[in-house]
């Protein structure tokens, strides 16, 4: 039984160590620079007092609606599926660092998440992300010590946001590239990474006040989402600059990683 599973392990690793799987794999980072780039896009012009969906199911959306769209997304869908599995496997058969595993694991699966979303998008459906965040929410409310468990998430996001704006501000990103490119380029990758990791960590900061404000208040409307937290920033004072901000950030953070689909670390 312990061999076979040595040689189930021993294929996985060979299969994702293959150049080309690797090279698929890659579609999924700049697959993930889109999707932000145009949150980004969206959330710009919300700012500026027009409309959308500042989330990832509007992004998709603005995709789909695209000329090529509806390939650009399967090409998308397959990058997203490929990178899933690389994550996942590196998380089950890496190296005895716990921590990267489990890191590995969890982006593992949100690849896999975002890609389910996106296969949804290209097989023409749709989801609302608000509405699903919404859904959880209330679910979780209905369980025994459902606050605290809404709580919990919102402090969990809001700590994946800290993090962001952290890994940006320390320049941390870079580890995760096995090259900056050098010159202008690496100018502005660490432009790029910076910015880009700050503003998503804000969003998603505020994103996690929302949960905890739903976890307050009971209400699980409170937490729609993350273009409830975006749209959240344009009612603060200042807010069109904030919101404006926060959106160029995004567009930048989907520049860094489109940049990062030719230099990340495999």
């Amino acid at each position: 039984m312990n061999d076979i599973v040595d040689e189930g392990a021993r294929a996985a690793r060979q299969a994702t160590n293959h150049r080309w799987f690797e090279r698929v794999a890659r579609l999924g980072f700049a697959g993930s620079g889109l999707i932000h780039l145009l949150i980004g896009w969206i959330a710009a012009r919300v700012a500026l007092g027009g409309g959308g969906e500042a989330d990832q199911g509007g992004a998709l959306a603005a995709v789909r609606e695209a000329p090529a769209g509806g390939v650009l997304l399967w090409v998308c869908v397959v990058g997203f599926a490929t990178l899933a599995i690389f994550q996942l496997v590196e998380g089950v058969l890496g190296g005895p660092d716990l921590t990267d595993r489990l890191k590995a694991v969890g982006k593992g699966i949100l690849y896999a998440a975002l890609g389910v979303t996106t296969f949804t998008y290209a097989r023409g459906g749709s989801s609302d992300s608000g509405e699903s965040t919404t859904d959880l929410t209330a679910t979780l409310l209905q369980a025994p010590l459902g606050r605290w468990l809404v709580a919990a998430v919102g402090v969990a996001v809001a700590a994946v946001g800290a993090y962001h704006v952290f890994k940006g501000l320390t320049h941390r990103f870079l580890e995760d590239l096995r090259s900056s490119g050098g010159g202008d380029l690496g100018r502005a990758i660490v432009v790029t990474g910076t910015l880009g990791y700050a503003a998503k960590g804000v969003a998603l900061v505020v994103l996690g006040g929302l949960f905890g404000v739903a976890a307050w208040r009971a209400d699980a409307d409170e937490a729609a989402g993350l273009d409830a937290a975006l749209k959240a920033l344009a009612e603060q004072p200042f807010g069109t600059v904030l919101l404006l901000a926060v959106a160029l950030g995004l567009i930048l953070f989907g520049v860094y990683s489109v940049i990062r689909a030719r230099y990340a670390r495999m």
